[in-house]
């Protein structure tokens, strides 16, 4: 599996249900939050991913939220669904995510970093030798200008991936698979 590869890919992190996670032998979920959980600029969470946090919660999984965003905006989040908050996480370095296995105190393969971007999110899961889910992300016209420039390119790696409702027992192809079949893509196949 290649570096850049997650390891599922869903369109949203209410598709990872407390079945699902179970069944996949996952203990903890390492959770991005801008783009991933919610909208950039939105102050709170919905009350669906409020509801899905404790959901999970309740199945015994244990939660953390890993973002590269500062305490003082992320911490009321954390604090209204209860669990801890590794802020300035620097991903893709792979500190955050540790950090976060730490507190948790779970090993490694049975933690699941889920996030929006490849370059971030994926990135540092795979570094610090965790499984990794993509999702879409919600409102990315939103994302700062540095996050947005990486977008067409992270479109291009993964559009070819299945989705893990599609592919149930297999997990996602390599990049380097996708890359050496050379497929030229319209424009317009690149906005989807």
């Amino acid at each position: 599996m290649g570096l850049f590869t997650p390891t599922y890919r869903f369109r949203h992190v209410l598709e990872l249900t407390p079945q699902w996670v179970e069944r996949e032998g996952i203990a903890a979920l390492l959770l991005d939050v801008d783009c991933t959980l919610k909208r950039y600029r939105q102050p709170r969470l919905a009350p669906e991913i409020v509801q899905w946090c404790s959901r999970l919660r309740g199945t015994g999984v244990k939660l953390c939220l890993v973002s590269n965003g500062g305490g003082g905006r992320l911490k009321p989040l954390a604090d209204e669904i209860a669990i801890p908050l590794i802020a300035l996480a620097m991903k893709p370095l792979p500190f955050g995510c540790l950090r976060a296995l730490r507190v948790l105190d779970v090993p490694r393969d049975r933690a699941l970093m889920v996030g929006d971007q490849l370059f971030a999110d994926v990135l540092a899961g795979r570094w610090a030798g965790v499984r990794t889910a993509l999702v879409e992300p919600i409102s990315p016209e939103e994302e700062p200008w540095f996050t947005r420039l990486k977008r067409p390119l992270e479109r291009r790696l993964v559009r070819r991936l299945p989705f893990a409702a599609e592919c149930e027992t297999e997990p996602a192809g390599s990049f380097s698979d996708v890359l050496r079949a050379g497929r030229s893509d319209s424009p317009t196949d690149l906005a989807n």
